[in-house]
């Protein structure tokens, strides 16, 4: 049996005064596919009081959560650094059940944020499982008793070059030399996110993985480390976000793993500052018999309306060379079929 997942970047909803506005030019395309999920930027919540642009939190109108059911997205990932406080993460759960949207990443405690989104699709059973590694100290992860987000805690350490470990680095008696910045993903973590993998992949037909990752464009060692024990646990696609920029897709074990798709639909930042150009990334991933025979890439922007446009290749050059060139040392390879930018299996 075959179908159509449509994966988006980041939905951040704050300062949308019409539900119908932002969604309004892809609402057909993502309707097209058998699950559309993304990774939900903000709560839907409406605090008591005034809040300080400095404060913690990203929190949109419930109202216009509408804006995700006319998209079409039939599961969103909460498991962000901007998906904050307890009475934001609770109520903001309860909106998306209101609105029939399935969720996975933040809950009550620990046990409900860890627990999938499970949802039947024209005869399918889709899991998908959220993650996050980017996330604020002040007790945002879910404890045993505390609302909160689902972590993978990463680790940072700062090595002196002693060795020539790549062409561009000098000798370290020269002054001033920088370290190599290694991280890595926290080992009790990691194991038991392989553990309720393997475990989700024995209930449903397709898993998918979603993690909240990284830093600027680069891809670090520890995304790299989930990503393939993702698969290697038994996840059909593994989906980032979090930096806004597009980063490279690998194909592992034939799985794709899209390092980060940028945003889909993001208006306001931190700060309440205005988000610029930005260029973001849909994958329609094919699979059939729990084999992934397709992958395949359209570009998005906004415009000044805040609406999400969907570009072709030829009208994304840049676009498509930066993800070729950044794409190349993971030895990927694409194509270019009509309007789509096909991935090699």
């Amino acid at each position: 049996m075959q179908c159509q997942l449509l994966l988006t970047g980041d939905v951040n909803l704050m300062n949308v005064a019409d539900a119908r506005v932002p969604f309004a030019h892809v609402a057909g395309t993502l309707g097209a596919a058998s699950l559309v999920f993304g990774n939900l930027e903000c709560c839907l919540y409406a605090p008591p009081a005034e809040r300080s642009l400095a404060d913690e939190g990203f929190y949109a109108a419930p109202a216009v959560g509408a804006a995700l059911t006319l998209a079409g997205y039939h599961a969103v990932g909460t498991a962000n650094n901007v998906n904050y406080g307890p009475d934001a993460i609770m109520q903001s759960l309860r909106e998306l059940d209101r609105l029939g949207i399935a969720h996975t990443g933040s809950g009550a405690n620990r046990a409900a944020a860890h627990a999938p989104a499970v949802i039947e699709r024209n005869g399918l059973r889709f899991g998908i499982m959220q993650r996050t590694s980017v996330y604020w100290p002040t007790n945002h992860e879910a404890g045993e008793h505390s609302p909160g987000v689902a972590v993978i805690r990463g680790h940072t350490a700062y090595q002196v070059p002693a060795h020539k470990i790549r062409p561009e680095i000098p000798p370290m008696n020269r002054p001033g030399l920088p370290p190599v910045i290694l991280t890595w993903a926290d080992t009790q973590y990691l194991a038991r996110y392989r553990e309720e993998l393997a475990a989700l992949r024995k209930q449903v037909n397709v898993v998918v993985s979603s993690h909240h990752w990284g830093l600027h464009q680069d891809v670090l060692e520890y995304m790299t480390e989930i990503a393939h024990a993702a698969i290697d646990a038994g996840a059909d696609v593994v989906i980032g976000h979090g930096p806004h920029f597009v980063l490279p897709v690998e194909i592992y074990n034939g799985k794709p793993i899209f390092y980060g798709m940028g945003n889909f639909s993001f208006h306001t930042g931190h700060g309440g500052r205005r988000h610029g150009d930005w260029t973001g990334l849909t994958a329609r991933v094919t699979v059939e018999d729990r084999t992934v025979r397709r992958v395949a890439l359209k570009f998005v922007r906004h415009n000044d309306r805040n609406e999400t446009l969907l570009r072709t290749a030829g009208e994304e050059p840049g676009a498509l060379l930066d993800l070729t060139e950044r794409s190349a040392p993971f030895g990927t390879r694409f194509s270019v079929e009509g309007d789509e930018v096909v991935v090699a299996l």
